[in-house]
């Protein structure tokens, strides 16, 4: 008998033993999914039409998530390409508390440990994404190490260092990594982002010869807008190189050296004297750490003049503190290694005892749940060329967790804020008296004449 007849034979046994622990385990399933296995045989549980077929590659992959229920170890499957995902991603996720919740009378389970346990896997690995999954080796250092200058360095270089050409692939044309705005949901990603520079502008009340500071710059997209459409100055930092590259590349190619600078500084060593009237943080204090919150508001508003307003945009959680659960895992152990979210009203409080004043306070919760869907279609309609700039591994990274947070933002799980503040001063703060002019955007060059 060759070897090719062995490996189909253990092949038909494993794929037998996997058809026997589907039927015991979702025979009271009531959502809807379809299985493929290695030898191609598929299995359709569930009560409706499967929207997605999960893909086991392999029979020792299956074997263990059935024996140690450890969805990370599903996760690093699908990165590696030993799981397949096709069709549509958020049906599968969406049954995520129906996957979880599967559990067999006690009578049932020792059939299903011992037909798995006889899954045998006889053939060669379908992938080994052991060489190409990058956050292997540097992800063990990054979260042993407590918070310092060095692993904020070093956490926003794993996640934002991937590669520009690939981020370009499916952010906007200004390259805005932050929630977009829209007017309607039906607008475009590219008018969406442009209408949320613009918001956070008028937030801001800037004008002609102010001096802004963005806080975590990214790619620019803010300073150049702002100093294009406002007539300011402004000054971005980041710690990411090929931001700075790219942004520094931006600047002046709009011809605006001179008027807009971009330095890789940590916000910790930002000058100790009041030079800001007005200064932004887009998505970017997420990366700060809980006990890191109260320091660096005091920056902030150290570095703001009296008066000067200061707008927070970042992401919060709907439960106190940062506990670990499945999903907060994932997200540092995949994606931000140093990733820390809380509600609102406790970022609210540290800002105050920063000494800054609450002005207004918006949710854009269903915004950043459409912003999602529209990178992760951007990036599923760009595949092949993704894969040109990253690894196969890298761009399932992003997938699921992009489709993930759609998700979690669309239920409420997770929010996002815009807070503006004003640095505390004697008498009125610098802001109309009513919201109206928010939402009215100027006509053509009022904003700068006023």
């Amino acid at each position: 008998m060759d070897m090719n007849t062995v490996s189909r034979s253990a092949d038909q046994a494993a794929s037998r033993h996997a058809r026997n622990i589907v039927q015991r385990t979702f025979r009271n399933y009531t959502g809807s999914l379809r299985l493929q296995l290695w030898d191609g045989e598929t299995l359709d549980v569930g009560l409706n039409q499967p929207a997605v077929t999960v893909t086991f590659r392999r029979p020792d992959v299956f074997r263990n998530l059935v024996l140690h229920r450890d969805p990370f170890a599903l996760a690093e499957a699908y990165f590696a390409g030993n799981v397949d995902v096709d069709g549509d991603i958020y049906a599968l996720l969406s049954q995520k508390e129906h996957l979880r919740s599967l559990r067999l009378p006690v009578m049932e389970c020792l059939p299903v440990l011992v037909a798995a346990i006889r899954i045998k896997n006889e053939r060669q690995p379908h992938h080994d994404g052991a060489r190409s999954m990058r956050w292997r080796a540097s992800l063990p250092s990054l979260l042993s190490r407590k918070p310092s200058r060095a692993i904020n360095r070093d956490a926003i270089a794993f996640h934002y260092d991937v590669s520009n050409e690939f981020y370009q692939l499916w952010l906007d044309r200004e390259m805005v990594y932050s929630c977009a705005y829209f007017e309607q949901a039906d607008n475009s990603l590219e008018q969406a982002q442009q209408d949320k520079l613009d918001l956070i502008c008028r937030k801001l009340h800037l004008r002609p010869g102010e001096r802004l500071l963005d806080i975590g710059c990214g790619w620019g997209a803010l300073i150049c807008w702002a100093a294009i459409h406002y007539d300011i100055i402004a000054h971005g930092i980041t710690l990411s190189h090929q931001q700075y590259e790219y942004a520094q590349h931006k600047i002046r190619s709009l011809g605006l050296a001179g008027r807009v600078t971009v330095e890789m500084q940590d916000y910790r060593d930002l000058p100790h004297e009041p030079i800001y009237d007005k200064a932004a943080s887009i998505g970017m204090f997420e990366h700060v750490g809980l006990r890191n919150l109260p320091a660096y508001f005091q920056v902030v508003h150290r570095v703001l003049k009296p008066g000067g307003l200061f707008l927070n945009h970042g992401i919060t959680n709907d439960s106190e503190g940062w506990s670990k659960t499945v999903g907060t895992k994932f997200m540092q152990r995949y994606v931000f290694p140093d990733g820390e979210l809380d509600t609102v009203s406790n970022i609210q409080r540290e800002m105050e005892r920063a000494s800054f004043e609450i002005l207004d306070v918006e949710g854009l919760r269903q915004h950043y749940a459409l912003t999602l869907r529209h990178w992760v279609t951007r990036l599923d309609n760009r595949r092949q060329e993704a894969i040109r700039h990253v690894s196969e591994s890298t761009l399932r990274v992003w997938r699921l967790y992009m489709a993930a947070c759609a998700l979690q933002f669309e239920q409420g799980g997770v929010g996002i804020y815009q807070i503006l503040a004003a640095k505390r001063r004697n008498g009125p703060v610098p802001v109309p008296l009513t919201r109206r002019g928010l939402y009215i955007p100027p006509t053509a060059g009022s904003e700068g004449s006023q």
